[in-house]
């Protein structure tokens, strides 16, 4: 049986083990990945999709690059979000001095999931609602901004989290808390 006819059966950290040989294994992982990954990268930068794309490579590249230390403690989830993170922050870093402005693209089923958490009313109709998250979020600081998309939208536990921002799990719950308090507050003193 060769390596594709496992995939599926394989783990995310087995086949970290297995892209040390062969290139396909490591292809598997990035078919795995690209589309959450890319997604991540949008949330958190608001690029175009030729510029998302051109990070999504250099993550791809840096953990092609890194695969022999690759700590198995971790999951393998966390820590190439951990290098998606990494690298948002780099090319941010980059292009910080372009004045392009620095609103997020979220789909709305995420922004309902958001609005249900902090119990804003149902009713509103949802493209307003869309709107007025976005408008919040981008008032928001990085940090906290940060762990709302890791929680809300990208469904990442505390440990995850804790992985991806190499803080503690307990830094990360109260980052959280803030993150989420901050939010309402904005968001009142916006729309109230």
């Amino acid at each position: 049986m060769n390596i594709l006819e496992k995939k599926n059966s394989l783990s995310d950290e087995q086949l970290v083990v297995v892209s040390l040989e062969s290139h396909l294994a490591f292809s598997i992982l990035v078919d795995r990945y690209k589309n959450r990954i890319l997604n991540f990268i949008r949330k958190m930068s608001n690029l175009s999709e030729e510029d998302a794309q051109d990070v999504l490579q250099d993550v791809f590249l840096k953990v092609y690059l890194n695969l022999n230390s690759f700590d198995d403690d971790l999951k393998f989830s966390s820590w190439i979000y951990s290098i998606a993170r990494n690298q948002v922050i780099s090319n941010h870093r980059k292009i910080k001095v372009r004045p392009e402005g620095n609103s997020i693209k979220i789909d709305e089923t995420l922004i309902e999931k958001l609005a249900f958490d902090f119990d804003i009313e149902k009713e509103l109709d949802i493209k307003i609602l869309n709107q007025q998250i976005f408008l919040v979020l981008n008032k928001l600081k990085d940090k906290w901004r940060e762990v709302l998309i890791l929680k809300f939208f990208e469904e990442k536990d505390y440990n995850e989290i804790s992985d991806i921002i190499k803080k503690p799990s307990g830094t990360v719950a109260s980052m959280l808390n803030k993150a989420k308090k901050e939010f309402k507050e904005k968001y009142q003193e916006l729309y109230n």
